[in-house]
């Protein structure tokens, strides 16, 4: 019975590992540590006005811990705390009863922030300083709006951008891209199984609540999850079962000309790319000789356009070879892979082919979308 009682009273949260507790601690030991030492400098001349505020700890919180969160983003900062200032000063300059001031200050800031989509919510903090946090901050008036509540949330916000993205973690967060869009009405492959778009964004109208989530996150995750379950009631069939072994390749400097003749001799529409060691280090497709090359003379050459982004990367100087337009890093299965993961990585990733290398990333076949597709036909009529 006991027991039962905690489990409700404990979230379900999400599994996280040691190595993420540990960077979201340090880049909160980080954010906060230097954002106060900053405003210590900064405030060197005036010691009466406070270089750190403690709603910082809450926004740290996020920004850290959880910075895919919609309620962490830059805008939900800096807004978030901005808009909260601002009304928290103007209630406490206006309603001389602080509780009534207080619960005002909230109120309105939360209604302010839910319609100018910056909802954080240590801003609630924010607005109960600004009315209760006596003399001191009473004194500054508008001038807390722009420190120590501006200044905190800019510093903080630089250090969470630097640090999310040096630890690997996209910030400011942004939805996986999706698979290419191939300029017609009809959805992305994923998108034609189970649910669609539509039918999600009817079931967010009817639940009418605030979700901390990201909505294409949420789109990705079901998906995701449609995908999974199929991996787990598909067949036992893998890669090296169905994949094609006699592979024909390319070097990196090979040139476009010679490359391009050897897709249409063989009438491929991919050519794994690999070094003199016979590992994989890229992939060119037809899409790579629409996009990335131009044709002279009924030779394909490097376009302008791609010498460009090549010479702002930092490669090396374009001479027409297949290095230049190839796509990498390149995703790979291996021999043992189930092909209901291959089939997730179709679809995930929008791809058509998939370079099948050992332990050693060399190259011992590839698969094709329409080899899953047999194959999944004929393990079917088997069944």
């Amino acid at each position: 019975m006991m027991r039962r009682m905690l489990r409700r009273l404990l979230p379900e949260a999400t599994p996280v590992s040691p190595k993420e507790r540990l960077r979201a601690a340090l880049g909160a030991l980080a954010g906060i540590l230097v954002t106060g030492l900053l405003g210590s400098l900064a405030l060197k001349a005036d010691a009466t006005l406070p270089a750190l505020v403690a709603p910082m700890g809450a926004s740290a919180v996020l920004l850290f811990a959880v910075p895919s969160s919609p309620l962490a983003q830059p805008w939900s900062i800096l807004g978030g705390n901005i808009v909260a200032a601002l009304v928290g000063v103007t209630a406490a300059l206006l309603i001389t009863d602080p509780f009534l001031a207080s619960a005002v200050a909230i109120a309105v800031a939360i209604a302010a922030m839910m319609t100018l989509r910056c909802l954080h919510p240590p801003s609630g903090a924010i607005a109960l300083t600004a009315v209760l946090g006596g003399p001191t901050i009473h004194e500054l008036g508008y001038g807390f709006v722009f420190w120590p509540v501006a200044g905190n949330s800019l510093v903080l916000l630089l250090i969470a951008l630097a640090f999310n993205n040096l630890t690997g973690r996209r910030y400011p967060h942004a939805a996986k891209p999706a698979a290419a869009d191939h300029g017609t009405t009809d959805p992305a492959s994923i998108q034609r199984i189970g649910f669609t778009s539509a039918d999600l964004d009817d079931v967010l109208k009817e639940y009418d609540e605030f979700l901390d989530i990201d909505r294409d996150d949420l789109e990705t995750i079901l998906r995701r999850t449609e995908l999974r379950s199929y991996r787990r009631r598909a067949g036992h069939l893998d890669c090296a079962s169905i994949m094609s072994r006699d592979v024909v390749a390319v070097a990196p400097d090979n040139s476009l000309k010679e490359a391009h003749d050897l897709m249409r001799l063989h009438h491929f529409k991919a050519l794994p790319v690999t070094n003199d060691r016979a590992e994989v280090v890229g992939i060119v497709t037809q899409t790579d000789f629409l996009d990335k090359a131009n044709w002279t003379r009924g030779k394909p050459r490097i376009g302008f356009a791609q010498r460009l982004r090549l010479v702002l990367s930092g490669a090396s100087a374009p001479n027409d070879t297949v290095k230049d337009i190839m796509t990498t890093p390149v995703k790979t299965v291996g021999p043992a892979t189930p092909i209901a993961d291959a089939i997730v990585i179709f679809a995930e990733e929008g791809l058509h082919y998939l370079p099948v290398t050992r332990e050693n990333n060399k190259l011992v076949g590839i698969l094709s979308q329409s080899d899953v597709l047999v194959a999944m036909l004929a393990d079917k009529a088997a069944a």
